[in-house]
């Protein structure tokens, strides 16, 4: 007669290939989503003093989850990272409920709000995360892909969202830079890291309308161009679920990456060209973000640090 513990781990095993094959996700988001799904049916197996089978799984509530949270809670868990772990619970029961033939009714539970008294730009973590995150809902493989893509351009590359959704096919074949059209119809040219061109190579492979030289790069699920607004749209649902902050939209991703570029020493005229502002003026405003981004760190980690002064003097 089959464990079901070990079957709940060989589901646990194909989730892994599930999210490094079939999603594409990075080596670290799979890391720490099968690390999850071990962990919560070791936590299953004692807290439901049964077996961790198909049926046990789709069967939680949001007491069970509680529960779990509580758990790594009282292992030193932090918001930031509950937030994350509940994220990948519910992918992993939602995978669990697929692989056994039914709909996935994961309990609706908030994930924890982490709580910020300074506007901060969203980290390097937290953006790629929330790329990650978009398709977790989404219909279709390709428009998980895609949305995937257009968030990593964002971020990656400083872009604006109508300035990605107006990117043609005549951008094929990718390269090491991408020629993009701003405001006022001027052209720019910003970098493509790897990273980002194979998202969006993913998303071409997946897409099952062909890309053209006059047709948009990113297509709505009936074919026509991708609304802005269903780019944001999924955005407010992963944030939620990643306990993110209201701040953290599509735009913000173009703040982000203009805010690690100066906090790396680049210099502001280059990053005006990056950004396409028409004036320094506008550039300029990063300082201001990236001294408001220092001054919440050392707050934060300086041993002596108080509010609304320096460390004590010596």
């Amino acid at each position: 007669m089959a464990d079901p513990l070990t079957d709940s781990r060989l589901l646990a095993a194909r989730w892994h290939d599930h999210l490094a094959q079939g999603r594409r996700r990075s080596p670290h988001t799979v890391r720490a989503y099968s690390a999850t799904a071990y962990r919560l049916i070791d936590f299953l197996s004692e807290h439901l003093g049964g077996p961790v089978d198909s049926r046990a799984l789709s069967g939680l509530g949001a007491s069970d989850l509680r529960a779990y949270l509580a758990k790594r809670r009282g292992e030193g868990l932090v918001n930031s990272s509950a937030a994350r772990e509940l994220s990948a619970v519910r992918g992993f029961l939602a995978f669990a409920a697929a692989e056994a033939g039914g709909e996935a009714a994961v309990p609706r539970l908030r994930g924890p709000r982490r709580a910020r008294s300074v506007p901060r730009p969203v980290s390097p973590d937290e953006a790629v995360s929330l790329a990650e995150e978009v398709g977790e809902d989404s219909s279709a493989e390709w428009i998980a892909a895609r949305d995937h893509a257009v968030l990593l351009l964002l971020y990656g590359s400083g872009l604006r969202i109508a300035e990605a959704l107006g990117l043609t096919g005549a951008a094929l074949p990718l390269s090491e830079t991408l020629v993009v059209t701003g405001k006022r119809s001027k052209t720019r040219v910003v970098p493509l890291l790897d990273r980002v061109k194979q998202a969006i190579e993913l998303y071409l492979a997946l897409c099952p309308y062909p890309p053209s030289r006059g047709e948009p790069l990113f297509r709505g699920a009936r074919g026509g161009p991708l609304n802005g607004e269903m780019i944001r749209r999924v955005v407010r649902r992963a944030r939620v679920r990643l306990g993110l902050p209201e701040r953290t939209t599509p735009h913000a991703l173009r703040h982000s990456f203009a805010t690690h570029l100066l906090g790396r020493g680049a210099d502001l005229r280059s990053l005006q060209e990056l950004l396409g502002h028409a004036s320094l003026s506008s550039t300029q405003i990063y300082t201001a973000v990236d001294a408001a981004h220092l001054m919440d760190v050392y707050r934060n980690a300086h041993p002596r640090a108080i509010s609304g002064g320096g460390p004590a003097g010596g």
